[in-house]
């Protein structure tokens, strides 16, 4: 398959999670000349815009409006598409309609693979709700009865689960690390456009340094920046090497 016609799905709850945890993979993909897609499910207006709130006599839809463009200009600097589904957080509550609808892209992108948060996360729970509606749309999307299309040729792509905050809280087993130096640059930009989360910025740049360090160990390579996954489900080999 030529690497236009290949294609990757995220699945955020928040505009940040997309960028701290998977910004890397993301760019590294659409230099490559993959479609990038992002599916971002809410604005993280209540629990993930800290600096947006500090704004005497800000409202609710001032603060979704600055994140959804800082969504959006994210996005648009590492390559990707994004579609948002306005799902609210602090809850964020998937509905059926939603669920349908990522069905849908499912069928239409025909992820080669898809990202999305870790299935365990105590500190915040909008995240494993993410997850979850990630791999139910995957699931359904693979059954021949679902919206039947006998021209649709569709197969349940690889899930790799990105880094939560804690990933030592949340039952997170890196056994994947993406090399991220030849994009590095474009991905601590992302961090800069989003203003209403200053205070992670250097705390990513720090994981960063330590996945890129842990990648240079376990490859015997020079790498400074990397991403860690943790792969859902098996990997097919027909030799080791």
């Amino acid at each position: 398959m030529a690497a236009s016609s290949k294609t990757g799905l995220v699945v955020s709850a928040h505009p940040g999670d997309f960028v701290w945890r998977a910004g890397g993979a993301i760019a590294l993909h659409a230099k490559k000349g993959y479609r990038l897609k992002i599916v971002c499910l809410s604005y993280g207006e209540r629990g993930e815009s800290q600096f947006a709130w500090k704004v005497a006599g800000v409202k609710m839809g001032d603060v979704k409006a600055q994140r959804k463009d800082e969504a959006q200009r994210a996005a648009d600097l590492l390559g990707a598409e994004i579609e948002f589904f306005d799902a609210g957080d602090y809850p964020l509550r998937s509905t059926p309609a939603m669920l349908d609808r990522l069905i849908d892209i499912n069928h239409e992108l025909k992820p080669s693979f898809i990202l999305t948060h870790a299935l365990h996360d105590p500190y915040n729970v909008d995240h494993p709700e993410a997850a979850r509606l990630a791999q139910e749309a995957r699931i359904i999307a693979q059954a021949a009865g679902h919206k039947p299309d006998p021209t649709r040729a569709y197969s349940a792509p690889p899930v790799f689960l990105f880094e939560p905050h804690q990933p030592e809280q949340c039952d997170f087993k890196p056994n994947v690390i993406v090399n991220i130096d030849e994009v590095w640059e474009q991905k601590r930009k992302a961090f800069e456009i989003l203003a209403a989360q200053k205070h992670l910025w250097e705390y990513y740049t720090r994981v960063a340094l330590n996945r890129g360090m842990q990648g240079g160990r376990n490859t015997g390579k020079p790498m400074t920046y990397g991403e860690a996954y943790q792969r859902l489900f098996p990997m097919v080999l027909e030799e080791f090497s």
